[in-house]
């Protein structure tokens, strides 16, 4: 079983409820209806499930996570958003708890990656979409990722990285693999494309620095690096001030590389 590498340390939570369905999920958008009824895995704090619920008025979302503790945080966000058509429940991305054919679209942003069976869960998201429906996937590619001005840390990050997320039994570099596992799922009409994150004004670049340098000293991928072996502390120390050291150059900029899938339901 693959363990969440990244954890819910408030360094992680603060890049994950800074997403959005417009920055995150507008390959699907297009596709929603105000009447349809969306399952959304691995809904973290909520804020896509949020944006979601409010695209489908006259439907709903269920939205799920491994973890009771989060979904406390995604009822919250629903709360303030003032959105009631979301349901939360606790479940396993590779064994869903939901009949065959119960949902219009199944949706899963940053998850398949920290899956030891990627393709096992959306076998089980194709299982509970209802035929014609769709099931969308967007994944980061690690490998992808890429930056300026050049810190020589931030290639140690890059390195150490991948190696706890693959350790923890998940794959880093997903975004790539998307179209390919679809296939492997047994998906035959599928639209593959791309997406990024780009964060270049000074703002952004401060928020993105600080949120990997935290993560990276305090995080359960801090924790995980050293129980591994993949990283002392000292050595995440110097990881954490080159985060800063890149967020603090005159233009610099990062850029992160999405894999995303729509699959067609038959």
């Amino acid at each position: 079983m693959a363990v969440y590498t990244h954890g819910h340390h408030d360094s992680v939570l603060r890049s994950h409820r800074w997403r959005t369905a417009a920055n995150s999920a507008a390959y699907l958008t297009g596709e929603l209806r105000p009447d349809m009824h969306v399952l959304d895995l691995g809904c973290g704090p909520g804020t896509i499930t949020a944006d979601l619920a409010a695209l489908v008025p006259r439907g709903g979302v269920t939205a799920v996570d491994a973890q009771e503790g989060i979904l406390a945080q995604a009822r919250a966000a629903a709360a303030e958003r003032g959105v009631a058509n979301v349901e939360f429940a606790v479940a396993d991305a590779e064994a869903l708890d939901f009949p065959d054919d119960s949902f219009d679209v199944v949706h899963a942003h940053q998850v398949l990656q920290h899956l030891a069976h990627p393709v096992r869960a959306l076998e089980e998201m194709r299982r509970v979409c209802r035929p014609g429906g769709l099931v969308a996937a967007r994944d980061a590619d690690y490998a992808a990722m890429t930056w300026y001005p050049d810190v020589p840390a931030l290639d140690d990050w890059l390195d150490t990285y991948r190696r706890v997320a693959r350790a923890s039994g998940g794959e880093p570099d997903a975004g790539r693999r998307l179209l390919g596992w679809a296939r492997e799922a047994g998906f035959e009409d599928v639209t593959a494309s791309a997406g990024a994150w780009c964060f270049a004004t000074a703002e952004e670049r401060a928020w993105w620095s600080e949120s990997w340098a935290d993560r990276t000293v305090a995080s359960s991928y801090a924790r995980l690096a050293v129980d591994g072996g993949h990283a002392d502390a000292a050595a995440l120390a110097r990881i954490a001030a080159g985060w800063r050291e890149w967020g603090a150059a005159a233009g610099a900029w990062f850029a992160v590389l999405h894999g995303e899938v729509l699959c067609r339901v038959p």
